[in-house]
Parts: structure tokens; sequence; C-alpha cells
């Protein structure tokens, strides 16, 4: 019997199989690889040894034998589409790199992975020309070392795997959600001093390119933010977010769904006015402060994480862009100096 969990943003994959009651006392490597033919014996064994596979919701040796009725668990990261990796110079910040992690800041635009559309010039292209042997997901496929990813438009800090066990580490870790991620964002009005809003999110019935929150569940997985606002700008408010779950688009589609949709969100009607006057110099105010961050106003501002090999706890941060502080220090002078009734 197998079954399989995903989380939307993360891309683990989850897979329980249990033994029959006639099963034959097989080693755990042999048994895995008659059951996930696609796995290699390699990807198993270091997958035993990080802790990724268990039995009974235990670890345990390569060397187990799998007796009737065992549970194995195995987490590792989601399969995609497989695509030819061309390694690429491509421009991105590195924070941190040793022999097991590479921390980095991802700059807004930059496509995480290869897939339709965008073939070349990823993140993946760039730490492939960066470095040479990097660990694939499952099926050794289009993500080598990836284990979270940002959207196209949002910056901020990733870690990626380096090794086959590392890449394991930290696929467990944010199945368990050891991993702590906190966010910055600019959202329209005020949502409050701080909150948390929950909904299960899923795409949407009627744009598949767009997520939604189905408030009682009927569809969709269970997702929660946790927000504190860290500035009232009248207009708009800077808010700090902490992610219990990853779902796809999750802060942004949250935010929309509580009526403070994110600044600049093309997908999500953050590019429209929410807050405010119709005066003409107000709304010419907003349109050129589009123009200069004309995406959505979300950044990825720090990370945590048990570093794989010493287990250490590791912090990153990434500064705010250019882009989003720019668009910030206007909201604070127009705030401060705004016309009179507007």
């Amino acid at each position: 019997m197998e079954n399989e969990e995903h989380n939307e943003e993360e891309w683990i994959e989850r897979t329980t199989i249990t033994a029959d009651v006639g099963q034959n006392f097989l080693r755990i490597d042999r048994f895995l690889s008659d059951r996930l033919p696609n796995v290699s014996r390699t990807r198993i064994q270091a997958g035993i040894k990080s802790g990724n596979i268990t039995v009974n919701q235990k670890s345990i040796k390569s060397n187990y034998k799998i007796k009737p009725g065992d549970v194995v668990d195995v987490v590792f990261a989601r399969d995609t589409e497989p695509s030819e990796l061309i390694p690429e110079k491509v421009d991105f910040t590195i924070l941190y790199e040793d022999d097991d992690v590479l921390v980095l800041d991802k700059p807004a635009g930059l496509v995480v992975h290869p897939g339709q559309g965008n073939r070349s010039g990823t993140l993946v292209n760039g730490l492939l020309y960066h470095i040479e042997h990097l660990p694939q997901s499952k099926n050794g496929l289009d993500r080598p070392g990836i284990v979270h990813r940002l959207d196209k438009l949002t910056s901020g800090v990733m870690v990626v795997g380096k090794t086959e066990e590392a890449l394991n580490h930290l696929a467990m870790q944010f199945f368990h959600r050891s991993i702590e991620r906190r966010y910055l964002a600019l959202v329209w009005g005020f949502p409050g001093e701080s909150g948390t809003i929950e909904g299960h999110i899923g795409r949407s019935l009627k744009n598949r390119k767009r997520m939604q929150v189905f408030e009682d569940g009927s569809f969709g997985k269970t997702a929660t933010t946790h927000y504190e606002t860290l500035e009232d700008l009248h207009y708009v408010s800077l808010v700090r977010c902490k992610l219990e779950t990853g779902r796809t688009h999750q802060i942004r589609v949250h935010f929309r769904f509580i009526g403070h949709p994110l600044f600049g969100d093309p997908e999500y009607d953050g590019q429209r006015i929410w807050k405010g006057t119709t005066f003409s110099k107000y709304k010419q105010f907003v349109s050129n402060s589009l123009e200069i961050l004309p995406r959505q106003a979300l950044h990825a501002h720090s990370l945590g994480f048990f570093h794989p090999s010493t287990g250490d706890r590791m912090h990153f941060e990434s500064p705010v862009p250019s882009d989003m502080k720019a668009v910030l220090e206007r909201w604070r002078n127009y705030r401060e100096n705004k016309p009179e009734g507007n």
C-alpha cells in the first residue's frame, strides 16, 4: 500500500509503503529498489543514512531486514519533468558556502528552475555553472540541489544542498518544519498589529495560474501565515511574515484573502488602489511607485536551519532590495507630506 503527500512550495514528497503479511525478510535497500524503480540504490542508501527513510517511525541502518507489516516512510524532493540542463553564468549573490550547503540571495526576476518557457537562464543553470556536481532530485531531473523555491518575482535568501546527504537533510527539515523563514511584505492598508491567517490554499477553479483560499476546506491544503506589522504607513503597511506551511503563493494569496493584497502584485490585484483617494496626484503617485516596483513587494528576509553535517543552527539575512526600499521610502514621504484631505 502506498500514498504520497505533496508540499506545494517545498516540493517534498512522502511515500509510505507497508510490507505485506507474506513479506520475506529482505534488506531495506533491496525492498525499496523493487518498489521505487526510478530511485537508485545509492540514493536509497543515502536516504537511510540521513534519516529520510524510517521503518515504523524509527531510524534504521542499511542492513535492516524488512518484516511483514513494517511501515516504511520515504521522504525525498518531489519529481518534475526532465529537461536538458546547461551550465550558464547567472548573477546571484552567495551569502555563505561550504562543502555541504550554499546560501544565496536570489534577485527578483530570476526563475529558480527550468520549466515550460524557461529552459535556460535559471538559478539551476547558474548553480551548475558554479558547482560542477550537484545532487539530483529523486529521478535525477531538472532541479539539482534545490529543495525549496521562491517565485520568479520574489527576492531573498535560499539554501541549496551540495551533496546527497545535505539535500536529504534539508528536505527533512522542510518536511518537519524546523526551517525558519521570515518574509517582509508591503501590503495595502493596515491588517492590524499582528495576526494569523488560516485557510486551505489550492489552485483556483476559475484560473489555473492563480491560487485561492477555500474557507470550508473542501479543496486545497491547510495553510497558516503569522504576521506582525512593523510599520503602518496609513495607505500601506510593512509586515513581517512567518510561515508554518509552505504553499504556492501562500503569503500573496492569504493577504489577498483578508483584503490586504501585496502592493504591486500582478496576479492578486495588488496593482490597483485599495486605500486612498481618487485624486489625480495620488493616482499618479501610485502609478509612479508601480513603475519602480512592477512586482509583488515580497522579500525572503531571513532563513534559519540546522547544518546537515555539524548540526549547528545557521541563520542568514538578505537586505531589502533597492526597488522595494525605494518604494517604502516614497510611501514614508507621502504619508508625512500628504495633501490636505487626501
